[in-house]
Parts: structure tokens; sequence; C-alpha cells
């Protein structure tokens, strides 16, 4: 966990062991539920390994990939942390998952009492922003394939982590559609 924080602020050895007794450890397993759609879930599950996804199951019981989450990443419902309501969402390991959470009200606490805490914070919404800017264009402005191709620029080795149908999905195309891209990049 030390290392993912190191990432974004150049944290000392004292701002981490002060914020230690705050964050809880565990593993999922693959398949194992984070937080579910309606739990309000106050805290903030740093990944520290593994894959996981947000998803959504619409009306008719259909799963759909909001956003795929990789180590350096988190989980939080930031509606259930802002406004106190229900998370929209799911939030799954797609492999096994080590995370460090934290509640959301002792976060804010040792980024009010720390500078290096209130960057890091400031940095993890920055680099949330990012994600949801590159995505949205993504859909926008790229074909499937680059979407695809993007998808694995990013994930590299760990893609092939990630089963197809989560890729799909996320990328916003059928698995058939997935298949013939991948046929004509010479993949399968």
């Amino acid at each position: 966990m030390f290392e993912i924080v190191q990432n974004l602020v150049p944290f000392t050895a004292g701002d981490w062991e002060s914020a230690l007794p705050f964050f809880s450890f565990k593993t999922y397993a693959v398949s194992d539920i984070i937080f579910s759609a309606d739990d309000k879930p106050m805290q903030i599950h740093f990944l520290i390994e593994g894959i996981g996804r947000y998803f959504y199951i619409d009306i008719e019981g259909r799963e759909r990939n909001k956003s795929l989450v990789k180590a350096g990443g988190a989980f939080a419902s930031i509606t259930t942390l802002v406004s106190g309501e229900g998370s929209p969402f799911y939030t799954q390991a797609i492999t096994t998952c080590t995370t460090g959470a934290i509640a959301y009200a002792d976060l804010i606490t040792l980024s009010e009492q720390q500078t290096n805490w209130a960057i890091f914070l400031r940095r993890v919404y920055e680099n949330l922003a990012l994600k949801k800017e590159r995505r949205e264009a993504g859909f926008l402005l790229l074909s499937a394939r680059q979407r695809y191709e993007e998808f694995l620029s990013e994930y590299g080795a760990q893609s092939d982590l990630v089963p197809l149908k989560h890729v799909a999905m996320y990328i916003g195309i059928t698995d058939v559609s997935l298949s013939r891209i991948r046929k004509e990049m010479g993949l399968t």
C-alpha cells in the first residue's frame, strides 16, 4: 500500500505510520463482490493487487461494465461519500484482489491535518477525472479496434487476466465484435 500512495505523493515514513491505523486490509477471491448497488460504502478501497470492475445491472438483468480497476486504483461510490445515497453500481474482483480500505471521514481528517494527505486526496480525484475524460473521448472519437488497442496498452500483460466478456463490455462492444477484432489482429 505504501508504494501505491508513494506513486502520487512522496510520503514520509511518519506520514504513512500516522495513517496506517485507519486502514484495514482484505483479500477478495475471484468474483467476490466488494460492495453492491444500494450499499452505502463509506470507505475508499485502494487496490493494492489484482484487477476488479465497477458494473451496473440493468432492468433486464444484464451487466454493464462501468470501469475496470488495476493496482493503484480504488473502489468507492462518490454518490455515497458525498450525498449519503446508496451506491448506483456494484464492484467486484475479477482476479484475486487485495485492498487497503480507509473510511472517507478518516481520509478527510488526515488531509486536514497533513499536507501530503491533502495532496494525495487531490491527486486521487484528479486521476479519476482524467480517467473519465479519456474514457469518454475514447467512446466518442475512437473505433472499437482503437478502444481495444488502448485497453491492451493500458493493461499490458495483465490484459490476459481479464475475461474477454468483461473487456467487450468495457469497450462497449459485443463478444462477437471483440472476437472479430482479435482475429483481425492475429490474437486468436
